[in-house]
């Protein structure tokens, strides 16, 4: 169901950049958030009626599982510390699409994943898609770049991607013999590392992570991000997402120096609907 994405080259600050549209995977279901239950899409679970996970209000997952509970016509629950008033009576964002899809909303300030006891038709989902069964669609995506380095004569490449939980470049690193690099979005290099030793502790190589300048607080609005995300689609014609890429993008281009004798991919992870909620932040705040 899911195709093989295009890699597009792009020039920007006068280096040639490639790539990987995975936000073109599926007009609903794309992105790294696609490749990571991409497993469940592709197999049979006749006891399961039921996806049950949690997280924050506007988590690209959240948006993401209520489209793989819509195609394979499954319920789905997904716990939330708290729904700002504004959004209730405002729907936006992945927030408005995951409700349109059926997602039963439960506000539960305790909800601890260690203490749900989860019932037999129902399938639970840790917090952005952080497990292990991640690893099918992964490799495929892994696989998919590997086949368009060879076919391309591509001798040295590193593959640059920003991380949340970090689980695209913990199994992207796993799949590949090409360096993979990333930066926390979520959290920081100790929080990276915590979370790639509990998928996979005994994992040779883990990804190379670069450390941002400052520590970025979730949902925040930064000039410097919006900033580098315009430039980004004036010069690229690419829209990229708001909260993740801009981090990623000043990080590789305060690098790139690092990386003068090879070729350089980065994942696109899609995460665009979000964009509908904090493009309209950034122009009143920035814009007006």
């Amino acid at each position: 169901m899911l195709k093989n994405s295009p890699i597009q080259k792009i020039n920007f600050k006068d280096r040639d950049i490639y790539i990987k549209r995975d936000d073109l995977l599926h007009k609903d279901f794309s992105g790294n958030k696609a490749r990571k239950f991409h497993y469940f899409l592709e197999n049979d679970f006749p006891e399961i009626d039921t996806i049950v996970s949690y997280g924050s209000n506007q988590s690209n997952a959240m948006y993401s599982l209520s489209v793989l509970a819509k195609l394979k016509k499954w319920n789905f629950k997904y716990f939330t510390n708290h729904i700002p008033s504004f959004l209730k009576e405002h729907p936006n964002g992945n927030y408005k699409y995951a409700l349109k899809n059926n997602m039963e909303l439960i506000v539960d300030l305790n909800f601890d994943k260690a203490n749900y006891q989860k019932k037999e038709n129902e399938l639970f989902i840790d917090e952005g898609g952080a497990i292990s069964k991640a690893s099918f669609g992964l490799q495929i995506l892994a696989e998919e770049i590997n086949t368009w380095k060879n076919k391309n004569n591509i001798k040295y490449l590193k593959i640059f991607l920003p991380s949340g939980t970090g689980t695209t470049a913990l199994f992207l690193q796993k799949f590949t013999n090409d360096e993979v690099i990333t930066c926390p979005c979520v959290g920081d290099r100790e929080y990276l590392m915590k979370q790639f030793k509990e998928l996979e502790p005994n994992l040779k190589t883990y990804p190379r992570i670069l450390e941002t300048t400052k520590k970025y607080h979730f949902g925040k609005l930064y000039l410097e991000n919006f900033e580098i995300w315009k430039k980004l689609k004036n010069a690229t014609d690419i829209e990229f997402d708001l909260l993740y890429d801009p981090i990623g993008w000043n990080i590789l281009l305060k690098n790139l120096d690092k990386f003068l004798e090879t070729d350089i991919l980065y994942i696109h992870q899609g995460g665009l609907i979000g964009n509908k909620t904090m493009l309209p932040r950034y122009e009143r705040k920035f814009d007006s």
